[in-house]
């Protein structure tokens, strides 16, 4: 029977697509235009990459909106430049959105992408030397920064060369791919060339994980009324907490004494239960702001073990 499927009904609510589907999708199309109007075969001349692509002659002569649209083209020379910013825009976008919100997660996708755009044309400053830059890894940076500080020690599972299982946690990751960073940065700086003819991209790499410390040192526990409201209450790393003194310090560690009693605990759990239930049936859309809240205090807890 017709009225026994939900999706044939009129009163059907069709899902709605999500914001990082676009964003997703944006990376795509700007790789595809690039990719077809850049070809050989079809008499590109790469007016697309001069156009939309950050360069230091193009933004001196007034090409301001190219700081803003680099990130989406990619190298067309290199395809997994796109898949792995697709890629990681994917898992990251999937952890991040339902807690900081999309105005903030988007709003770290764009400051990330000024601040590296900047830092990059700070170092590649040299007038005629046709250089740009392309590819929102920059952006992607500052967001695994801000995912490393919310669950530094949530462990990570995944196939090595598709073959050795191994375990990582994304505090590991994010200082792994710092050191990386900095070392490109390093050679960026003094000129000095790579093994394998590798020339990434690093100051603006750099320039998003600024982006991610900052917020998260500045903004997220802040009391901003930009954004989502449930983001979760988590706990600053050692490495990022300001210096207390000596009185403010004992009043913050009686603050963080458990006044909840255990039983209070198994209730979470169920009420967790119960909330994944809703979003299996329902979607993410039907939570209430509480039950984002207890969601989040919820996976807060689970992160910490």
């Amino acid at each position: 029977m017709p009225s026994e499927r939900p999706y044939l009904r009129d009163d059907y609510e069709h899902e709605k697509t999500s914001s990082l589907t676009w964003l997703i999708c944006a990376l795509v199309a700007g790789f595809a235009v690039q990719f077809l109007l850049g070809s050989p075969w079809l008499g590109g001349r790469g007016e697309v990459e001069k156009f939309l692509t950050l360069g230091f002659d193009t933004f001196r002569a007034g090409w301001v909106w190219t700081l803003f649209t680099y990130p989406f083209f990619h190298s067309t020379a290199f395809l997994f430049h796109l898949v792995g910013n697709a890629l990681a825009l994917y898992f990251l976008g999937r952890e991040l959105l339902p807690f900081l919100g999309a105005i903030r997660f988007y709003g770290i996708f764009a400051v990330a992408t000024v601040v590296g755009g900047l830092m990059w044309l700070a170092v590649h400053h040299t007038p005629g030397a046709g250089e740009t830059l392309c590819g929102a890894t920059g952006a992607v940076f500052a967001l695994l920064t801000v995912y490393a500080c919310l669950y530094p020690r949530q462990p990570l599972q995944f196939l090595l060369f598709f073959v050795f299982p191994v375990t990582l946690t994304p505090r590991q990751i994010a200082l792994g791919l710092g050191a990386v960073v900095l070392v490109g940065f390093a050679h960026e700086v003094f000129g000095s060339a790579l093994p394998f003819g590798i020339e990434p991209a690093s100051s603006s790499h750099l320039g998003g994980i600024v982006t991610g410390l900052a917020y998260f040192r500045f903004i997220h526990h802040g009391r901003w009324a930009l954004g989502s409201p449930d983001r979760p209450a988590t706990e600053l790393p050692r490495w990022l907490q300001p210096a207390q003194r000596p009185a403010a310090a004992a009043e913050s560690a009686a603050e963080s004494l458990p006044d909840v009693a255990p039983p209070a605990r198994v209730d979470l759990r169920a009420e967790a239960d119960r909330i994944l239930d809703k979003i299996n049936s329902h979607g993410l859309a039907s939570l209430t702001a509480d039950e984002k809240r207890l969601l989040a205090e919820a996976r807060d807890q689970l992160s910490r073990r």
